[in-house]
């Protein structure tokens, strides 16, 4: 039986919830984020595409969809950080039996809003999105989408038919966004009641008609709090980003090397900065040129600069998944991105200089990060020079790169002094 390894988390502790194809892992580490404990596996052998942390409320809640080929898909909680899980004995989410329809798998668990405490939302493969408005304990479909009358002409893309993004826009209330693959982008002004696309200007190269109402493959939409209007998104073909709320798209693939990709990471304090990893399409999906890099952008899109500091560059065929970047609210903001070849890389300091935080993981398929209690009273050190970040020692039953032994001085020669007369 696999032994779980559990870490003491503790407030102001910086903590990342990574899910893999074999189990769900924590790593906790204090402000300076040079070090890191990791625990688990939790649920071993089972796919984790779903992860999340539910503050609200002074809760200290994890959520996890574990996903079983024999037992399908459920929904755990913990309140401990991981030492104990609340396991249903049947999945809480289920379609209607009159659907006909089974649940394949989770892939995205979203708390709500602040001032909606107790909702939260699930996207589904196949695609739909369940709500609760009681914490959790039970959950229903929500029909306005369901019933929409573009949902029976949605593809599967190669990842299958999946409701993959969830967002609750912290301003105006009642308003959703929604990414589906393959049906597009979809927006809900009355809180889930009623849907309309919102895909105009976003290619779809696959069919006849490149610019169609809805079908585009969408893989990741981020928005920031302080721009809610602004969104930006990462197509199977092409970068875009909105500044009405997804009435309009405009293409901002300019200056990087491949318009595909999966992940994308909206920085906690500037509206105007986003990550992204390229890979190449399409069926080969691996980083361009071998070299894992990372782009940012700090003008919402007209120009991206590469960000290589401490990533490998050469050999590097990396694949990273449409969840699996994150970035943490602390300043300067730790960014942090989970690899199919099992590692998770992090920068401290924005993106300036990356280091491995786990490897030996299975394939990752899911990051996400978060600070336990309020950000503002963690203790940040000031920033070394970039490429300084130590690497985390080796602990618990995933590797982290250990830190390289000093070479041991050599002993000082004592200086000569004038020759003896004789």
């Amino acid at each position: 039986m696999v032994a779980t390894r559990h870490v003491n988390v503790k407030q102001g502790d910086v903590v990342l919830l990574v899910g893999t194809m074999k189990g769900a892992f924590l790593a906790r580490s204090n402000g300076a984020r040079r070090s890191w404990e990791v625990g688990g596996p939790y649920f071993p052998g089972h796919a984790i595409y779903a992860l999340a942390y539910d503050a609200r409320e002074g809760r200290q809640r994890l959520w996890a969809s574990p996903q079983s080929e024999h037992w399908g898909a459920t929904l755990s909680t913990s309140d401990d950080f991981g030492r104990t899980w609340t396991n249903s004995e049947s999945a809480p989410i289920k379609f209607p039996e009159e659907s006909g329809v089974a649940l394949k798998r989770v892939w995205q668990i979203m708390p709500g809003r602040a001032d909606q405490p107790q909702a939260l939302y699930a996207g589904v493969e196949p695609a739909a999105l369940f709500e609760s408005r009681d914490g959790g304990a039970t959950w229903s479909l929500n029909h306005g989408l369901w019933d929409h009358p573009h949902r029976a002409r949605w593809q599967p893309g190669g990842g299958g038919l999946c409701l993959h993004t969830i967002i609750a826009d912290p301003v105006r209330r009642g308003r959703l966004f929604v990414a589906v693959s393959t049906g597009g982008v979809y927006r809900s002004d009355d809180g889930g009641r009623n849907w309309r696309s919102a895909n105009q200007g976003v290619r779809a190269e696959f069919l006849p008609d490149k610019y169609p109402e809805f079908g585009q493959c969408v893989h990741k939409i981020v928005q920031h709090p302080a721009h809610p209007d602004r969104l930006f998104l990462q197509n199977h073909w092409g970068l875009y980003r909105t500044e009405n709320a997804g009435d309009s798209w405009e293409d901002i693939a300019h200056g990087v090397p491949s318009d595909f990709g999966f992940a994308m990471a909206m920085h906690p304090h500037d509206a105007e900065t986003v990550y992204i990893l390229p890979i190449e399409s399409d069926m080969f999906r691996c980083t361009p040129e071998g070299k894992l890099r990372v782009y940012r952008t700090r003008n919402a899109g007209r120009s991206w600069e590469p960000l290589t500091r401490g990533l490998p560059q050469k050999n590097a065929l990396e694949t990273v998944l449409r969840d699996a970047m994150a970035a943490d609210p602390l300043d300067p903001a730790g960014v942090y991105f989970g690899t199919r070849s099992g590692k998770v890389f992090g920068s401290p300091n924005g993106g300036a200089a990356w280091d491995v935080v786990i490897e030996g993981l299975p394939p990752v398929v899911c990051v996400k990060a978060a600070v336990v209690g309020d950000p503002r009273k963690v203790r940040v050190p000031k920033a070394r020079a970039a490429g300084a970040a130590a690497r985390p020692k080796r602990r618990g039953g995933a590797k982290a790169a250990a830190r390289p032994k000093r070479r041991a001085a050599a002993p000082r020669r004592r200086a000569a002094g004038p020759a003896k007369k004789k």
